[in-house]
């Protein structure tokens, strides 16, 4: 909880000036409801007392585990589009894709070579979070099968729901997914769906995740994509602790070091330095529009498609040249 309560308190100085007032208002008060959960006595955050560090070795049970690990990197494709979060809209799901060029109005795989990469955070603050998955799921496929590809990402609210912490659930999706806690903790059926993704994904020269990586991180890529994978199958080890990019606070899908108003550009640059790249994309921290930040080395692209933000359809095309594009709801 201690991350939710510090964005707000970061968010109520730069919300007005970074995302306009009525957003920013918006986004405020969606926040605030949020961490009030707290005190009705909700599963709290894997973060809250959290006494992991950045450089902590991933949580038992990596080492044991039987899971394949996925391509870290992947060569530069002909079109690269990122997504960023969907937080359980459909239709806003649906449009981000169709401005991508990836699918039409049936939810054909119309992209050809196209590769998406959707950034995380399909889960929580919307009712469509099942309709969603299972959209993406077959997408996948049909994507493969035309020779493109869409990458899937997890981000802080997948892990959140895998380690029974639903304070960002919608009343109307308390029963999605049949019996929620059974469909997603370790080992169950979602979860083990979600098990065949990472955390962090290098394609080209970019690297991608739902928050960035972030200091010792960098050189921890396929630990913690593996440490997450692992767990989310149901190997995670004795008493399915959580892994490290659910219990630091400086993890991929944690940190804002990238997200808030004045972005740590020494960070990103250590990070691309460590890692071989030249570009970072990232979602998590709601913005007025996509942009980029430190000489358009980073990209934040979390424009909050959800119904609960009301932001703008923006995608970014991040190859061959970074644009963004704009779709309607």
């Amino acid at each position: 909880m201690r991350l939710e309560r510090a964005a707000i308190a970061r968010l109520t100085c730069s919300a007005c000036s970074t995302i306009g007032p009525m957003r920013g208002a918006l986004i405020l008060l969606a926040f605030a409801a949020s961490a009030a959960a707290c005190d009705r006595k909700q599963p709290r955050e894997g973060i809250a007392g959290s006494s992991a560090a950045p450089n902590t070795p991933p949580a038992s049970g990596a080492n044991r585990c039987n899971l394949v690990p996925l391509p870290l990197r992947r060569p530069q494709p002909e079109r690269l589009v990122a997504i960023g979060d969907v937080h359980g809209d459909l239709a806003a799901t649906r449009s981000a894709l169709k401005a991508a060029g990836a699918i039409d109005d049936s939810d054909n795989w119309i992209g050809g070579k196209l590769v998406v990469v959707q950034t995380g955070d399909v889960l929580d603050r919307g009712d469509d979070e099942q309709a969603i998955l299972d959209l993406l799921f077959v997408l996948e496929g049909k994507a493969k099968a035309a020779g493109g590809e869409l990458i899937l990402l997890l981000g802080n609210h997948e892990l959140m729901n895998a380690a029974g912490d639903f304070r960002y659930v919608t009343p109307r999706s308390r029963n999605a997914f049949g019996d929620r806690v059974a469909a997603l903790k370790p080992g169950g059926e979602y979860a083990k769906k979600l098990a065949a993704y990472d955390v962090v994904t290098i394609v080209g020269d970019t690297v991608f995740a739902h928050a960035g990586p972030v200091g010792p991180f960098a050189t921890q890529l396929e630990e913690v994509n593996m440490s997450s994978r692992c767990w989310l199958d149901g190997q995670g080890g004795s008493g399915y602790e959580p892994p490290i990019a659910m219990t630091s606070e400086d993890s991929p899908v944690w940190t804002r070091a990238y997200g808030m108003e004045t972005a740590d550009c020494d960070a990103a640059k250590a990070a691309m330095t460590a890692i071989g790249v030249k570009r970072i994309v990232v979602g998590h921290t709601v913005q007025e529009k996509i942009n980029s930040v430190c000489d358009g080395a980073v990209w934040r692209i979390d424009v909050g498609l959800a119904k609960l933000y009301d932001g703008p359809i923006e995608v970014l095309e991040v190859y061959p040249t970074p644009r963004v594009i704009q779709g309607t709801r």
